[in-house]
């Protein structure tokens, strides 16, 4: 009888250290094993035992994590004050480096963004900050590599999201584009000016070649002055003797005494 009570007290005793030693990791963590305080490995996903009492584990997040990067006051390297804002997305690719080379790799992650994203900001100037964001989010996101390697972390993207800009700034950017497109508008009526009177040269060159499309010409506004205006056009001297009077000058003209 106190055999059989030993026995099951046993078995009792097996069935709650194994409950307790059971772990379950799922597919998109790690988890790190200590024993007696020295790190023995990550293990995971599934199902797996650990020693109770002598084992601790901590699990790992091995997804891509946004990291906000808090609006920062950055000088350009113009001398313009901006306020700039990022995010970048990390992932843990070493769990057993994320949890024995820093304390906490989120918070590190955070601080050490704000401070490249001031260091490369302040290396280029507005017009580069607001029309090659692709270069400087590359140029972050190399930067921010190095320095979160050796914590086991990878950074996947960086992106800029958005550039503040002063409200004097904001008016002298207005002023310069109004410019811009008024210069575009004069240099467009220019090159139209000069077609046209290009055109008009070439049709008086054949008018002049051809007197009856002048004589044509000026029957059609006279119509179309008509038609428009519904004026009485009165022209004392027909077309037809102006050309006569003007071969008869021609003819007939003054000459020069010899």
């Amino acid at each position: 009888m106190a055999a059989g009570i030993a026995v099951a007290i046993v078995v009792f005793v097996l069935l709650i250290v194994l409950a307790k030693g059971l772990r379950i990791v799922q597919e998109y963590e790690r988890g790190v094993i200590f024993r007696l305080g020295r790190c023995v490995g990550a293990k995971g996903p599934g199902l797996f035992f650990i020693i109770p009492g002598l084992d601790k584990i901590r699990k790992v997040n091995l997804q891509t994590q946004a990291v906000p990067v808090a609006s920062q006051q950055v000088i350009t390297k113009d001398n313009v004050t901006v306020a700039v804002d990022a995010v970048a997305y990390f992932r843990v690719r070493d769990p057993v480096a994320s949890v024995i080379k820093i304390q906490n790799w989120f918070n590190a992650a955070q601080l050490v963004a704000q401070t490249s994203l001031r260091s490369i900001i302040g290396r280029h100037e507005l017009d580069q900050l607001l029309g090659e964001r692709d270069r400087i989010n590359i140029e972050l996101k190399t930067a921010l590599d190095e320095q979160t390697e050796t914590w086991g972390v990878q950074v996947d993207l960086v992106e800029i999201r958005d550039v503040g800009l002063p409200e004097q700034m904001q008016r002298a950017m207005a002023r310069q584009a109004e410019a811009e497109r008024e210069r575009r508008a004069k240099v467009i009526a220019a090159d139209g000016e000069f077609q046209a009177s290009e055109r008009l040269a070439q049709a008086a060159d054949a008018m002049n070649n051809n007197p009856g499309a002048m004589q044509l010409r000026t029957l059609q506004t006279m119509a179309e002055i008509a038609t428009e205006r519904n004026s009485t056009i009165i022209f004392p001297i027909p077309v037809e003797i102006l050309s006569i009077f003007e071969g008869l000058a021609e003819r007939f003209g003054p000459t020069r005494p010899s």
